[in-house]
């Protein structure tokens, strides 16, 4: 299988990084062609005296800063991607598949086979994250500040330890903080020669313009239902209907669907956001449903918390000394480096909430999504089609304009949570604003 199978419906994306990935691999070998050739070339042999100047392989166009005539070379390889597309297109999938066919040392290259079998070491160990030299970076926190950043710089600089290149992955791209992204901007702007930057982010917008500006963009759409529905079936072993539902109601994130099709708790979570539009008849029922939907995304951050704060924190009171069955007290001086492990978990549990609210208001926009279909005729297949009884009661007492108001509501509930408004105030606010129409 390779590597280019898992990113799903982007055939001009995946064409283009294959043809990038094949013009670095003619470069590495050029490069390694040469140095052998220098190598067994000095003074004494049959080739020549030790005073001749030795052929040296030349740099793929393209692999330097990206100027505009690097654009419009014969390689299409250069030092730094941004991938950009809607949630679930496959951003990081897509990064990291071009990240593997960077690595690749299939010995089928050399009889003309593409870069990004699947099966080789560089292949398989890129794609799983244990590469020595595929450096991939996510984040459960709300930013990505300038420490980490600093020291995502200080390992672009260094040599490949055993691969081809030194690719860095950069996942949340959109999450850096200005100071990060201007930490950021020199190692893109000068790169290390063997050094490749894969920057993902939902916009060109969401990156700094002189980051997005030396990078090569690749846009993302969201995948066709069918093709989703078909990895899912695929790759995950999910019953056909089972993928096609949750290929449909999730409208094509691969991510989203793949949980939905997994997780009996998340899909118990969207049949109860299904149910709010059929509760907010009165003030009582709006300010109840807020609080539950707050109480639900307050419940999943709390299971994180569970099944990852109790090892963080063992592990680094271990490191510190304050093991289990050491008596417990933390040595002398130790006190700030859990404080500083607690207000990363505390903000990542921030992060955790917002993102399951978050959630939840892109599955109520999809209800009210359906809601406006039936009402303007559209011959669209219905999201939701478990919930048409709801769909239709809810069309037929209103009309569009008041389903567009209700669908500008939930917009603005995640906007006002993106500006950090008390999470259950914006909410309340929506919910309100559902009622009223």
């Amino acid at each position: 299988m390779a590597v280019w199978d898992d990113v799903v419906g982007q055939d001009r994306v995946t064409a283009q990084l294959a043809a990038a990935a094949r013009d670095a691999d003619a470069f590495i070998t050029a490069e390694h062609a040469g140095a052998g050739a220098g190598a067994g070339t000095g003074a004494g042999t049959e080739a020549g005296p030790a005073d001749q100047p030795q052929p040296q392989p030349q740099p793929a166009p393209g692999l330097g800063s990206v100027s505009s005539a690097d654009r419009g070379s014969a390689s299409q390889m250069t030092h730094a991607w941004l991938f950009t597309g809607p949630p679930g297109s496959g951003r990081s999938t897509a990064a990291r598949a071009f990240a593997a066919a960077l690595q690749c040392v299939s010995p089928d290259r050399a009889l003309g086979g593409a870069p990004g079998c699947g099966f080789c070491d560089g292949c398989h160990t890129s794609l799983v994250g244990t590469h020595a030299d595929v450096e991939i970076v996510r984040t459960d926190l709300l930013s990505i500040g300038v420490k980490e950043t600093r020291d995502l710089v200080r390992r672009s600089s260094l040599s490949p330890a055993g691969g081809r290149w030194q690719v860095i992955v950069l996942e949340d791209a959109d999450r850096l903080t200005e100071g990060a992204g201007n930490v950021l901007l020199k190692a893109v702007e000068e790169p290390a020669p063997r050094t490749v930057w894969l920057l993902c982010a939902p916009s060109v917008e969401d990156v700094l313009p002189t980051i997005r500006s030396r990078c090569r963009h690749l846009s993302l759409r969201t995948p066709p239902v069918s093709a989703v529905a078909d990895v899912l079936v695929r790759r995950d072993g999910i019953e056909p209907e089972a993928a096609a539902r949750a290929a449909r109601a999730t409208q094509g994130h691969i991510g989203r669907a793949r949980r939905l099709a997994t997780d009996e708790r998340a899909r118990a979570r969207r049949t109860a956001v299904l149910k709010l539009p059929l509760r907010v008849d009165d003030i009582g029922g709006c300010l109840k449903a807020a609080q539950e939907l707050i109480d639900a995304a307050g419940e999943d951050a709390k299971q994180v918390a569970e099944d990852v704060d109790t090892k963080e924190t063992e592990e680094l009171r271990a490191a510190l000394g304050a093991a289990a069955g050491t008596g417990g007290r933390l040595p002398r001086g130790t006190a700030g480096a859990m404080k500083e492990l607690q207000d990363k978990q505390k903000r990542r549990s921030t992060r955790t909430q917002r993102d399951s609210l978050d959630l939840a208001l892109v599955d109520l926009t999809g209800f009210y999504r359906d809601v406006l279909a039936l009402q303007m005729g559209a011959s669209v297949p219905l999201a939701n089609d478990e919930v048409r009884d709801s769909i239709h009661r809810i069309a037929t007492a209103s009309s569009p304009e008041r389903t567009l108001r209700r669908i500008e509501a939930v917009i603005a509930c995640r906007e006002a949570l993106d500006r950090n408004v008390a999470p259950l105030l914006a909410v309340e606010a929506m919910t309100a604003a559902l009622r009223a129409g």
